[in-house]
């Protein structure tokens, strides 16, 4: 039997229903919730992205506005920047959109955006509450969506279950892996260092791969009957591919997400959802 797909497209949909709903209610009272990107320089894929994220905080009320900062800033001259949005009550959500070029290092940057207005979760604060089990202000937007579409499959709870995370990064791999292990999987972490990856990576009932590799999972590299969800979105001579070769890891998988249409949709409406917590926890009742 071929996988279910975990369609990321619907249950965005689903959500953003519950968002426009928690949205409606603030702008009820009066308080119109607002976003803003910043993004440094003229990245193609970047303004793309942030296009959609436009586009999506139309659709269920959040105002989001883009703060373009020429590529030459400094650090210093970022966070102070980032300082001064964050000091604007009209604002709830700030994200800054990476990659940052390479004079810039967002180790050195992120704790000038306010932690409760960070909303996708890169002010080292929050990092360290989420990675201390006590919670955070805000899940960062790409692992909640890994979260949500977990808690869809068949697989949920994760209590026990065998989970294997691909990728270590601070934007994706780790935060799943800490959230993964809130659960109470039971998880293998890999990484380009690792050494003999299918090992690991056909034992895993859940398989997590956040690399940047395009096809780098293939059919013999899976557990028949794994929850397979595909984080990676690289262009392919236009194409968007991801991480997992698709169609022959479909074949004995039990459930896999698509790229494009799985992890990215949700992506977006869990910053939204992010945007009006900050909103309701900055104005509550």
């Amino acid at each position: 039997m071929p996988a279910t797909i975990l369609d990321g497209r619907a249950l965005a949909a689903e959500l953003r229903r519950d968002v426009a709903l928690r949205g409606a209610a603030l702008r009820g009272r009066g308080i119109a919730p607002r976003l803003i990107v910043a993004i440094i320089g003229e990245d193609a894929a970047s303004h793309a992205y942030v296009h959609s994220l436009v586009k999506v905080g139309a659709q269920v009320g959040i105002d989001v506005a883009v703060e373009t900062i020429a590529a030459r800033a400094s650090e210093d001259a970022l966070r102070e920047r980032l300082r001064a949005i964050g000091g604007d009550p009209s604002v709830h959500g700030i994200i800054l959109q990476q990659p940052l070029p390479r004079s810039l290092d967002i180790r050195r940057i992120a704790d000038a955006i306010p932690a409760d207005k960070d909303v996708d979760g890169a002010n080292p604060v929050n990092q360290g509450r989420l990675a201390f089990g006590s919670g955070t202000e805000f899940v960062p937007a790409t692992p909640a969506a890994v979260m949500l579409l977990l808690e869809r499959s068949s697989r949920w709870p994760l209590a026990g279950v065998r989970a294997c995370m691909v990728g270590r990064s601070n934007v994706v791999g780790l935060p799943v892996s800490l959230l993964m292990m809130r659960e109470n999987a039971t998880l293998t972490v890999t990484h380009e260092k690792t050494i003999d990856l299918p090992r690991h990576t056909r034992d895993a009932e859940v398989l997590v791969v956040a690399t940047g590799v395009p096809g780098l999972i293939r059919a013999d590299m899976v557990m028949p009957g794994a929850t397979v969800i595909d984080v990676g979105t690289t262009f392919v001579d236009g194409v968007l591919r991801g991480d997992v070769a698709y169609d022959e890891v479909a074949a004995i998988a039990r459930e896999i997400t698509p790229v494009p249409g799985g992890v990215g949709p949700v992506t977006n409406v869990a910053l939204m959802r992010n945007v009006i917590l900050a909103a309701e926890r900055l104005h509550p009742r």
